[in-house]
């Protein structure tokens, strides 16, 4: 996850106006940089739509497209207690969910774990024994039990692991690698479940996991839970993915299980890894040397183009070659603090394109307090005009994968349910995002756009009740298809 500030009033323009020339060059060359046009984003879009469908195939391809075993949308009417274990970025969540009779409502009570750095390159023991305290603790917490072994029934838990899984079953999930700076040894290739399944039955835990799931697909399922008209969910935090409802018999690769063509499945697109082979990413100089330089070159390129985790760095890298090989940017500074990698992030860029005053104050007082450098004005323009450009082009590029689906599906009209720091907090994204969508599909000039991405419900939390409420139901209408261990759950 990526902190932001506090929203603030919308932005001024910015002026050029005593901007030197030398300046005025390297923006213009950045803008060549980092400017995707409307031909662009359309060539983009249709390589996307057969990626999506190389990745459905027996053959697979860069884009996983993995099946989820969610066989189709709650229909509002699943009651229950539930726990939700939300395994993310920078925190760990636990939450309580109720489902009451009360069509589409929900209750929910939860605490955050801070998830210590450490962990994420540690081992994999210590890792899931850090998630079985933060279960009991939250556990015995609010459920005031001198003795956990003596509840009198199991609850049943909706994990949320955000990162790229196969699943054979809905209660399996084996990693297929590590995302957003994890690297936790001993667990890329292994299943998930019974690692945690491990960690809870050590300490005696009445908890039953029934699904494990990704927090796009809970985003999905969660939207529609309170919306009907949402067809898509998408993350775009600190990665970026999108979940959607297939039909079985468009998923060759699961041709063998023999179901019904019709039958709805929530495909997991994970499609951050979009174009790995390079052949149609705009990417600049930076982009590649923030590939190489990350712990898994060569993978996940479109993410590393409009994630949270990398704008800040990107912006970062520019700065620094405009210092040392360009422009001579804060001539006769120290940039010490500039050079640490990754030491700014989103919200770096975020606060920039904020700043209210003309004079680019605020911004000026960033670059002192966190980076001790004294800008200049034109300086100001540029560092200016440079976040705007990255933003733009992260929210203008995340909307081909939207569109991609729409195309893919035949999808006119729908609300797509999206949620992460970026679409949340990173000034102008959606505007940004909602126009790039109009010039990819051409929608007329005048009208509503038809397919609209909006905020969406708690996917992570509320999204993996569900799923496991929506498993159970399955195991009650033997529907097992795609559920690995049904015994304890009815």
């Amino acid at each position: 996850m990526v902190d932001f500030p506090p929203r603030r009033k919308p932005s001024r323009k910015g002026s050029m106006a005593d901007v030197p020339k030398d300046l005025l060059d390297q923006i213009k060359e950045l803008e060549r940089l980092f400017s995707v046009d409307q031909a662009k984003l359309k060539e983009l879009t249709e390589h996307f739509v057969k990626e999506l469908e190389k990745g459905l195939s027996v053959e697979g391809g860069s884009i996983p497209m993995n099946p989820t075993w969610v066989m189709g949308y709650p229909d509002g009417y699943e009651t229950g207690t539930f726990l939700a274990l939300d395994m993310g970025g920078t925190n760990l969540r636990v939450c309580e969910i109720i489902l009451p009779e009360e069509k589409g409502e929900f209750e929910i009570i939860q605490s955050k774990y801070r998830m210590p750095e450490e962990l994420k390159s540690g081992d994999s023991e210590e890792l899931w024994e850090y998630i079985a305290d933060c279960l009991q603790q939250f556990i015995e917490y609010h459920h005031e039990v001198e003795d956990l072994e003596q509840m009198d029934s199991k609850l049943p838990l909706g994990f949320t692991f955000s990162f790229p899984a196969t699943q054979d079953f809905i209660d399996h999930g084996v990693l297929q690698r590590w995302t957003k700076g994890f690297d936790v040894s001993g667990v890329e290739g292994k299943d998930v479940a019974p690692l945690l399944e491990a960690a809870l039955e050590k300490r005696k835990l009445p908890v039953r996991l029934s699904a494990l799931i990704n927090d796009t697909t809970g985003t999905l399922i969660a939207s529609h839970y309170t919306d009907d008209t949402m067809q898509i969910g998408c993350i775009f935090g600190t990665g970026c993915n999108a979940a959607y409802m297939e039909n079985c018999g468009s998923v060759p690769k699961i041709a063998h299980y023999n179901l019904p063509p019709d039958m709805p499945i929530a495909i997991n697109c994970e499609y951050g890894a979009f174009d790995n082979e390079l052949v149609v990413l705009p990417r600049t100089p930076f982009d590649v040397i923030i590939d190489n330089d990350s712990p898994r070159p060569g993978q996940q390129a479109f993410e590393k183009m409009i994630a949270g985790l990398y704008l800040g760095e990107l912006f970062r890298l520019v700065l620094v070659d405009l210092h040392d090989n360009k422009c001579g940017l804060f001539e006769g500074q120290d940039i010490s603090k500039l050079r640490k990698a990754y030491s700014l992030d989103a919200s770096f860029l975020s606060f920039i394109e904020e700043d209210p005053f003309e004079n680019l104050s605020e911004t000026g007082e960033l670059f002192a307090k966190e980076l001790s450098l004294k800008a200049s004005k034109p300086e100001l323009e540029l560092c200016r005009r440079l976040a705007e450009l990255i933003g733009t082009r992260a929210a203008r590029l995340s909307a081909c994968g939207v569109a991609a689906i729409c195309k893919k599906k035949d999808i006119e009209s729908c609300h797509v349910g999206a949620d992460g720091s970026v679409f949340n907090k990173y000034p102008h994204f959606k505007v940004r995002g909602a126009h790039a969508l109009r010039e990819i599909l051409d929608w007329p000039k005048g009208k509503r756009d038809p397919v609209d991405i909006r905020a969406a419900e708690d996917g992570s939390g509320v999204g993996a009740a569900l799923i496991a409420a929506l498993t159970i139901k399955r195991v009650k209408a033997g529907n097992l298809a795609g559920i690995r261990n049904t015994e304890g759950m009815i």
